[in-house]
């Protein structure tokens, strides 16, 4: 709880017992699709789930959003064994929510592949939310690892986020592994890989017609969106935590014309012109708070805005085994960073915290958890 609140976490991913990531390999090995489910022993889950369930009470996480570890995704692979794999992984997710239906809820994964089946990821999306009682699921905009797919904001993309829509479903984007040779030698190169995708996301999804074809669609970019904005255009907002500060919190025109050559100087009608800010993403686009670095996150948050912030943690995950010097904290404790942070008021932790899931996510309103 924070401030008399349930703490929602929207980015946890699952735990199992080494079976889980055995099934998986031994799918991909002999490559003959079985029948039924993944044999894991129950104590086995439990020893998993009680730890899980442990570190969530240590960070104050009332409820948590389950997805699947999207480096167990598999998404490279083809079509005729992804599908089988994202039924059975959504189906241990849902069988983790249902032995803990107020700790957890469901997030799916997709069958997606990089031959971009659409059909197959709207039929699986469809039947954890109808079916499986999810809010929504993960979308890994670079599914085969090899930068071949389409762009975010791209026709072949449209079927999904049609189905999204008319489910109330929240689309996650969280990427996994990718097979760029240059990065081979980064340790857990995924990370950076994460990075490069979500900020790609971010800016197809942010200067596209996505959302207003899609006006109802909700897409939440995993660990702030990617990399923070490093340039200023005109008509963005220095402190987007702070929009009513007014007309000295928007970028201006300069008065000179961009660019390293001599090109005169810019009409003198365009100095400190009047700029509307464009709000029209405020309703769609949003991103979570899972950043380690407490310079980051509040930078994030500046440059978004908390009222697109939902609070997030991925604990336990990479940031379970190193104590953030800022807090004292384990660094997913990410409740511990917030708390620190002066810049943002109480009303506006409570909406990172509480609050803004319940817009981000309209499907948690049914599951009662709140």
């Amino acid at each position: 709880m924070y401030k008399g609140k349930k703490v929602i976490d929207v980015h946890g991913h699952i735990s199992t017992p080494p079976h889980f990531r055995a099934a998986a390999y031994n799918l991909i090995a002999l490559r003959t699709p079985g029948e039924g489910g993944i044999e894991m022993p129950e104590n086995a889950v439990k020893a998993a789930l009680d730890r899980h369930l442990r570190m969530l009470d240590e960070r104050n996480v009332d409820v948590q959003l389950i997805s699947p570890r999207p480096v167990a995704m598999m998404q490279f692979e083809r079509p005729f064994l992804q599908e089988p794999w994202a039924r059975m992984t959504n189906d241990v997710i849902a069988s983790q929510c249902k032995m803990h239906p107020t700790r957890f809820v469901g997030v799916a994964q997709l069958p997606q592949t990089r031959e971009m089946l659409m059909e197959p990821c709207v039929e699986e999306l469809e039947r954890s939310i109808t079916k499986l009682g999810f809010v929504g699921a993960l979308v890994n905009p670079d599914p085969g690892g090899d930068k071949t797919a389409p762009g975010m904001d791209d026709k072949a993309w449209f079927p999904l986020y049609k189905k999204a829509e008319e489910l109330d479903a929240t689309l996650v984007v969280h990427p996994s592994i990718s097979f760029d040779k240059r990065i081979e030698k980064i340790p857990h190169s995924y990370q950076y890989n994460n990075l490069t995708e979500e900020t790609l996301a971010t800016l197809l999804l942010e200067n596209s017609d996505v959302f207003g074809r899609y006006p109802k669609l909700r897409v939440v970019v995993c660990h702030c969106g990617g990399a923070p904005r490093r340039l200023l255009d005109k008509g963005d907002l220095i402190d987007a935590n702070n929009p009513s500060r007014g007309n000295d919190n928007v970028v201006h025109p300069s008065g000179e014309v961009a660019g390293g050559q001599a090109a005169g100087k810019a009409s003198a009608t365009e100095v400190r012109a009047p700029v509307k800010v464009d709000e029209s993403l405020n309703n769609n686009l949003f991103f979570d708070t899972c950043s380690y670095d407490p310079w980051t996150l509040s930078t994030a948050i500046r440059q978004r805005g908390a009222q697109r912030m939902v609070f997030g943690t991925e604990s336990p995950g990479s940031g379970s085994a190193v104590t953030n010097p800022f807090t004292g904290k384990p660094a997913d404790d990410i409740l511990a960073t917030i708390d620190k942070f002066d810049f943002v008021d109480e009303k506006q932790k409570l909406d990172m915290v509480h609050f803004n899931a319940q817009k981000v996510f309209p499907l948690l309103k049914t599951k009662g958890v709140l």
